[in-house]
């Protein structure tokens, strides 16, 4: 899909889509980290900061995009959204329903950039999650697709794996999905791609969000993630 999802170049594709080679710092992304204790952390490995102290603000995000941190009550909705389950929504395969989030201001923070030209959004979103990102990856892996039913709507979620970003980070993944609703002339498709870090008990998540064929602006969106891991990090 054109640009490079890291600041120093590619090494392969996947359909496509240029694979992250270099970022921000050494990559530990091989498994989970052992210095609890160091660098703002806890001893139990939970980041003390706060997750507003953390987050990007709208000068972070370059034009066209104009970003807005979202208000608490806006933050279930968003995060929602980026998941492609609605809440309430019956699930086949079972189980394969999103995880129970906190969606209070230490549970769940983010902030929305957006481009009113190409219909396209890039979110950043922190969450504490004691689930290492591992064992979240096996469960995605689970679901590649899903249907998703809600009041009578159909929905279906597909999900890609992508080569995972190597950042100074516990761990890494990367995925593409689609969600699909409507037929015929209804049909409309939401395409994200999603880059995701853990540190710590800290989840860092940045996702390109669109609703027509353009490409994905990978470039703001490998910018914003490898400033938000950054951030995480210097706290």
């Amino acid at each position: 899909m054109g640009a490079c999802l890291g600041v120093a170049g590619c090494s392969s594709t996947v359909d496509g889509m240029a694979s992250p080679v270099a970022a921000a710092g050494p990559s530990s992304a091989s498994g989970p980290s052992s210095s609890a204790g160091a660098d703002g952390t806890g001893e139990d490995g939970r980041v003390d900061a706060t997750l507003e102290s953390m987050l990007l603000t709208p000068t972070d995000f370059p034009a066209p995009y104009q970003a807005i941190v979202l208000p608490p009550h806006a933050v279930s909705q968003a995060a929602a959204d980026l998941d492609g389950i609605p809440p309430g929504a019956k699930v086949d395969p079972p189980g394969c329903k999103p995880p129970a989030q906190d969606y209070g201001p230490d549970g769940t923070a983010m902030i929305v950039g957006t481009d009113n030209a190409n219909r396209s959004t890039i979110s950043v979103e922190l969450m504490r999650s004691d689930l290492p990102l591992d064992k979240r990856t096996a469960e995605i892996e689970r679901c590649l697709e899903v249907t998703t039913t809600k009041d009578g709507a159909e929905a279906v979620v597909r999900t890609e794996i992508l080569p995972a970003p190597p950042l100074n980070a516990d761990d890494t993944i990367a995925m593409r999905q689609t969600v699909t609703s409507g037929k015929g002339a209804g049909k409309v498709t939401q395409s994200m791609l999603t880059l995701v870090a853990q540190i710590d008990d800290v989840r860092v998540s940045a996702t390109y969000m669109s609703f027509g064929d353009g490409k994905p602006d990978t470039v703001v969106l490998d910018q914003v993630f490898t400033e938000a891991v950054q951030r995480v990090n210097a706290a």
